[in-house]
């Protein structure tokens, strides 16, 4: 993804603290429902951050990075 697409995708980012999802669904209608509002669960806002998640097949897991960040 260019620079120039990412700067102009930021104006339309859900920002997740907006996100509010029934607790009484069930675990799949919960994700659904996270997902319909979130819109993109890998590109959101959290406030005046913009947050893009992206994973590789060989780096290191989540809990190896949170780990990490804890020592």
């Amino acid at each position: 993804m260019e620079m120039n697409t990412i700067v102009s995708e930021v104006g339309t980012l859900v920002d997740i603290r907006d996100v509010s999802v029934n607790k009484e669904l069930s675990r799949d209608e919960r994700i659904a429902e996270f997902v319909q509002q979130i819109k993109n669960p890998y590109h959101f806002k959290c406030g005046r951050f913009t947050v893009q998640a992206s994973f590789s097949a060989e780096g290191a897991t989540l809990e190896e990075c949170i780990k990490g960040i804890l020592r």
